[in-house]
């Protein structure tokens, strides 16, 4: 593969585009910042692909090269070093000679334009509708390798999907960095008019959004069937002092409340949330309420981080928690996701499903994204209305 690709789906439908521009004989490595372990595993893929593809010219870019491209450019490996920006400029592909350490990385202030996608290989389009971030948690280093928030005009969006369903796919996924501080209008309004407009579009997903901005408009398109009933949210922590210290704009009884009002319309709706063990200053007491949230906002499927200090990050400078104690809580914290994900398995048993089939005809993903496998065979990227009829490890069994 010429892209290896870390972190968000924003990176991933990125990633299309970079390989789309690839000649022969150049490797990207797009990186992610969100962890030091991210950093890590990037720098490990470097050198691996050295090692795979000697001859190769090895690009590195995302965030993590945003952020740090003299540290990437002194790794012997790495041909070029390029930004968010540049990384989506295929003249910085066309010809890449001897060893160019760090191109003229800009700020990240560009939003790359909708993309086609290739039916040939996938099922799902993620459709790229707003980068950047205005909020500073303490915590979060993204802000410095994507900026400010910025948005692609509504009409343009449209107008991509509407291409996109006329090529055959079947589900859209909306993606970003912060896709809830869509602007102008919320994003409510905005998946309002997506479904208006693109009538023949079957499912519309969200990829993770901020629970304090879901507004009115959204909630009301919540009820709509062919928006899927999964949501993801930005959580982060199930405790009050820890939200302010992270500096996020919400507070647990504000999760919980959204959690509330969206199952109140869509009785079915699923929950994931992404939530950070260990952080600074945080007690047994404090990670109980992170622990409990899982069920008082009904979560099904945890994306589960061990607090990683940042470089520059307020967070970084706060009294930390031992980094064996944010594991082992990260480690609880999972095995009662795990519980919760195989109780909300176990429920669709005897239940019909709408399966989109992926790319081998037998595996796919329910509306609320369990994974499911088909009895029998069924075309790539159609969606396959089944039975589930029991649980096989980690996927529903349906026919």
């Amino acid at each position: 593969m010429s892209v290896v690709s870390f972190g968000c789906r924003l990176n991933a439908a990125e990633a299309e585009a970079i390989e789309a521009q690839l000649g022969d004989g150049v490797v990207v490595v797009n990186t992610c910042a969100v962890t030091a372990e991210a950093v890590r595993q990037a720098r490990q893929a470097i050198r691996r692909a050295a090692r795979a593809r000697p001859d190769a010219r090895i690009v590195v870019t995302g965030c993590a090269a945003q952020i740090d491209p003299a540290g990437f450019a002194a790794m012997p490996e790495v041909s070029r070093v390029l930004g968010n920006v540049e990384k989506l400029d295929a003249a910085n592909y066309a010809a890449i000679g001897d060893r160019v350490a760090v191109a003229n990385i800009m700020a990240a202030t560009g939003i790359a334009a909708p993309r086609s996608v290739d039916r040939a290989r996938h099922t799902r389009a993620f459709v790229e509708i707003q980068t950047g971030c205005d909020h500073r948690c303490t915590f979060c280093v993204i802000p410095y390798g994507r900026g400010n928030s910025r948005s692609l005009p509504a009409a343009a969006i449209v107008e991509h999907i509407a291409r996109v369903v006329e090529s055959g796919i079947k589900e859209v996924v909306l993606t970003g960095v912060d896709i809830t501080s869509f602007a102008p209008e919320p994003l409510g309004i905005l998946v309002q008019r997506i479904l208006r407009e693109v009538p023949a579009l079957p499912r519309l997903r969200l990829s993770s959004i901020d629970s304090i901005e879901v507004d009115d408009a959204l909630v009301e398109a919540a009820a709509d069937p062919r928006l899927m009933p999964q949501f993801h949210l930005s959580l982060q922590a199930g405790d009050d002092l820890i939200l302010k210290r992270m500096r996020r704009r919400h507070n647990r009884a504000q999760a919980i409340a959204v959690c509330d009002r969206l199952r109140a319309v869509r009785p079915a709706i699923a929950f994931g949330a992404d939530l950070i063990t260990g952080f600074p200053t945080e007690t047994e007491a404090m990670f109980a309420n992170t622990l409990a949230l899982v069920d008082d906002c009904g979560l099904s499927q945890l994306h589960v981080f061990p607090f990683s200090p940042r470089p520059g990050t307020p967070a970084a400078r706060m009294p930390p928690v031992a980094p064996a104690v944010a594991r082992d809580r990260a480690a609880r914290l999972r095995t009662l996701g795990a519980t919760r994900r195989a109780a909300a398995m176990t429920a669709q048993v005897g239940r019909p499903q709408h399966i989109l089939v992926e790319r081998d005809g037998v595996t796919g993903h329910t509306e609320t994204f369990l994974p499911a496998r088909l009895a029998a065979p069924a075309p790539r990227g159609s969606i396959a209305v089944v039975t589930a009829t029991g649980v096989s490890g980690d996927r529903l069994d349906c026919r």
